[in-house]
C-alpha cells in the first residue's frame, strides 16, 4: 500500500506539457479509478497495463488503484501515458524486499502491448523538446522512437523494448541502451548536394524562374497562372531548391509538426530542408487548414508545409475561401 508519481507529457497540438502521474494503492475492492481527464484511448489503458505487467512476470496489486494526472484541468490522450501509469503503480505496491526507485527528473512515453513491449507513439520529438524545457534530464521511450528522442539536445535518451526493462533498471539493475546527450550545436545535415528536385534543370522559362527567385528572397506569396503544361507545377516543385536550409530552430519546429502527424519515418533525423506539400486538387478545407478537437488537434497541409512551400493546384474551393470569395482560376503555390 503507498504513493508513488511518475511523469509524462500531454500534447496539445504541437505543445507538450508536464503531466504528474500519482498512483495511490489503497484496500478496497480490486478496481482502477482514473482522474485527470482522460480520454477513451486513455480511460482503456488500464487493461493495456494489467496485461503487460501480468505478462512481464509481474504482480499486479489485487487492491483499489487510483490513478491521477495532474494538473486535472489538462485534457489527456493518447497511449503514450502507459509506462509512466505502469510504473507509478508497480513503485506504488512494491514491498520493502524489491523498492523501485523513480527519478524525478525522468519522463516516460510510450504504448505498453499487452505482452509488455513497448510501443512507440507520435508525438514523440514535442513532448521530448517540453520535458528539456522543464528541466527534464532523461527521458525513456520505445527502442524505434530513440532517434525522434535524441534530436533534443542536452538530455539521455534511454530506449527500451520490454516493460521488464525498465522495471529491473529502477530496481537498481542495468538501464537499457541510453544514447548520450546530443550537443546543442549538433549539425542538422552533412553540406553537400540536396536531394528532391533542383532549379537547376530548368531550361529557359527566364521570366517565371525570375518570379519563383523573388518570390524565395523575400518570402512572399506566388500565383502560377497558365494553360496545362506552361511549368507551373514544375517550377512550384523546384521552389524549396533554392530556399536555405533550416536553422536549428526552425527545423524542431518543422519536425515536431510532422511528428504529431505520424509522418516522420523510423530512425527519421532532424528536417533540414523546407518542406513542399502539395493537396490533390479536391482536398477539403479541414485537409488544409486541419482540424479536431482543441486536445486532439490534427495538423493539416497548411501546417505541414510550414517553413516551406504550399502548392495549392486547381484547389478552387480552398483557394476561393482563402481568397475572400474571388473567383480564381489557375494553380498557386
Amino acid at each position: 500500500m503507498g504513493l508513488a508519481r511518475a511523469y509524462a507529457i500531454a500534447l496539445v497540438g504541437v505543445v507538450g506539457h508536464m503531466v504528474e502521474v500519482e498512483a495511490h494503492v489503497s484496500n478496497g475492492l480490486p478496481a482502477v479509478i482514473m482522474v485527470g481527464l482522460p480520454d477513451t484511448a486513455l480511460r482503456e489503458a488500464r487493461d493495456r497495463i494489467r496485461a503487460a505487467i501480468l505478462n512481464s512476470d509481474l504482480k499486479w496489486p489485487d487492491n483499489k488503484i487510483t490513478i491521477g494526472l495532474s494538473p486535472a484541468s489538462l485534457p489527456k490522450r493518447g497511449s503514450g501515458f502507459d509506462l509512466s501509469i505502469a510504473v507509478a503503480i508497480l513503485a506504488a505496491s512494491a514491498d520493502a524486499a524489491t523498492p523501485m526507485h523513480v527519478p524525478r527528473r525522468a519522463v516516460f512515453v510510450a504504448e505498453l502491448g499487452l505482452d509488455g513491449r513497448l510501443r512507440p507513439v507520435p508525438g514523440v520529438l514535442p513532448a521530448v523538446v517540453a520535458a528539456a524545457g522543464a528541466g527534464i534530464d532523461t527521458v525513456v521511450v520505445a527502442g524505434p522512437n530513440r532517434a525522434e528522442a535524441a534530436l533534443v539536445p542536452g538530455l539521455t535518451v534511454v530506449a527500451a523494448t520490454w516493460l521488464l526493462e525498465v522495471v529491473m533498471w529502477l530496481r537498481g539493475g542495468p538501464r537499457p541502451a541510453a544514447l548520450a546527450p546530443v550537443a546543442d550545436g549538433a549539425a542538422l545535415a552533412r553540406e553537400g548536394e540536396r536531394p528532391g528536385r533542383d532549379m537547376s534543370e530548368v531550361l529557359g522559362q527566364y521570366e517565371a524562374r525570375r518570379a519563383v527567385e523573388v518570390c524565395a528572397a523575400g518570402g512572399h506569396n506566388l500565383s502560377l497562372l497558365g494553360p496545362p503544361g506552361a511549368g507551373k507545377t514544375m517550377l512550384a516543385e523546384r521552389l524549396p531548391s533554392i530556399l536555405p536550409r533550416l536553422t536549428r530552430q526552425a527545423a524542431l519546429e518543422v519536425t515536431s509538426i510532422h511528428s504529431v502527424a505520424g509522418k516522420l519515418p523510423a530512425g527519421a533525423e532532424l528536417l533540414s530542408e523546407p518542406p513542399f506539400c502539395a493537396p490533390h486538387h479536391t482536398a477539403s478545407m479541414p485537409a488544409i487548414v486541419g482540424g479536431g478537437s482543441s486536445s486532439a488537434i490534427k495538423p493539416g497541409a497548411a501546417s505541414l508545409a510550414h517553413r516551406g512551400v504550399l502548392f495549392l493546384d486547381e484547389s478552387r474551393n480552398v483557394l476561393r475561401i482563402l481568397c475572400g470569395g474571388q473567383s480564381i482560376r489557375g494553380g498557386a503555390p
